[in-house]
């Protein structure tokens, strides 16, 4: 015959980080003196514990144990119901063991950790952060970003500004800070700012969820510093010193000794030299005269003489956000293009990487994201040959925003290519 036992309650209630108890009652029907041990099964063994751990009882006796509930104020356990078995085993006969059941529920809590990464940027006018959260409490939570400043001269954009997070999970939100306008020259200039993050549910045990506020500063650098204007100051009075005092001097140095030298040729009898005679017309036979030659191509160090002239080249890659795209132009056939300038544009301010290739050859990776406008100039040209490509490819991460203000929606690249062609060697 399998012992009696019975739990107290049909339900128990506890609070995550607290204690809830109940007791199992236990009845030997049998006709000898019999011990009881228990073990609790289920998600709850973790944190229930029974006192006393063995139970002894004489035939048609009963006696009851506690069970404690101690479950941790962690994010692993989960709010809701969660069934509670306690396994009575006899000693004398394990055969006749019996599971009694009831079901606990675990109250919801609600705690939230934010940090803005980084606190502080030193930009001239955009700065990226990243506000990162953990959902540290027992239940799905929705959490609304929010920020503003004080002086309210700066704008805010948020990757997502409602990310939902189940218990214990974590992530990340891009934050784009950019202030009203652009600041020429002056001192820097510290923004102060406030990132609100708040857990959107309901009040437990009378009380709101508490929101988690982060300070932030953005600091704008001014586009021409100091050292520049006071160079430019400085360089604006020897100019008009040059004109106002030295120059004038100069001139009339100049012409004094110029009138001095032409009193002593007089003196001495010299001859001005004559006019030199102007070339004979051709015959007027009614025909047109040859044009002329055509004036040689322009001698560039580096480069050596031959036919040709100026020449450049302009490659646009287009690309969609995570795809790759290369485009390539080549030099006209039977032509050497010898390349000493290259500009590059990238006017949206895309995010990603561009890498440049004259043939086989790797000119330069950059990142997108640290340049608007970049220019290369080599004194010693670089010789690509016909038979080899100019090569642009684009990694596009993230499309940037053109001076329109919308988020463009995919990235575009402007390179310029300009040097000297000149026939092929044979």
């Amino acid at each position: 015959m399998s012992p009696y036992a019975e739990l107290e309650s049909a339900t128990v209630v506890v609070n995550p980080g607290g204690e809830a108890t109940t007791t199992l009652t236990v009845r030997n029907d049998t006709e000898i003196v019999e011990a009881y041990e228990f073990e609790v099964v289920g998600e709850c063994a973790a944190w229930t514990t029974v006192e006393p751990t063995r139970l002894s009882l004489y035939p048609g006796t009963q006696d009851v144990v506690t069970l404690h509930l101690r479950p941790p104020r962690s994010p692993e356990v989960r709010a809701g119901e969660v069934p509670l078995a306690v396994r009575v085993v006899p000693v004398e006969r394990p055969d006749l063991v019996t599971v009694p059941e009831t079901t606990v529920i675990i109250t919801p809590f609600h705690r939230l950790k934010a940090a803005l990464v980084p606190q502080r940027r030193r930009t001239w006018r955009t700065g990226r952060y990243e506000v990162e959260l953990h959902n540290r409490g027992n239940k799905p939570a929705a959490i609304p970003l929010s920020a503003t400043d004080p002086a309210e001269q700066l704008n805010f954009r948020f990757e997502s500004d409602r990310p939902a997070l189940e218990p214990g999970d974590r992530t990340e939100v891009r934050l784009r800070v950019r202030s009203s306008r652009l600041m020429w020259f002056g001192k820097p200039t510290s923004h102060q700012f406030l990132i609100t993050a708040a857990t959107e549910a309901e009040a437990l045990e009378g009380e709101l969820p508490q929101p988690e506020e982060l300070d932030g500063e953005l600091v704008q650098l001014p586009l021409l510093p100091r050292w520049l204007l006071t160079l430019l100051a400085l360089l604006l009075a020897l100019l008009l010193a040059w004109l106002f005092m030295v120059g004038p001097a100069l001139l009339s140095a100049a012409q004094e000794a110029a009138r001095e030298e032409a009193r002593q040729m007089a003196q001495n009898g010299e001859l001005v030299p004559p006019p030199p005679a102007e070339p004979p017309k051709p015959p007027d036979n009614g025909q047109q005269p040859p044009p002329p030659p055509p004036p040689p191509p322009p001698d560039v160090p580096g480069v050596p003489p031959g036919n040709g002239g100026p020449h450049s080249m302009t490659i646009e890659v287009v690309t969609n956000p995570g795809a790759n795209l290369s485009r390539s132009a080549k030099a006209p056939e039977g032509k050497v293009f010898f390349v000493t300038d290259l500009v590059l544009a990238n006017y949206q301010g895309d995010e990603g990487l561009l890498t440049i290739r004259f043939g086989d050859r790797t000119i330069t990776t950059i990142a997108l994201e640290t340049f608007r406008n970049q220019d290369y100039h080599w004194v010693t040209p670089i010789e690509i040959p016909a038979d080899e490509d100019v090569t642009a490819t684009v990694r596009c991460a993230r499309p940037g925003t053109p001076p329109s203000g919308q988020q463009a929606g995919r990235c575009v690249e402007l390179l310029n290519v300009s040097g000297v062609l000149r026939d092929a060697p044979r």
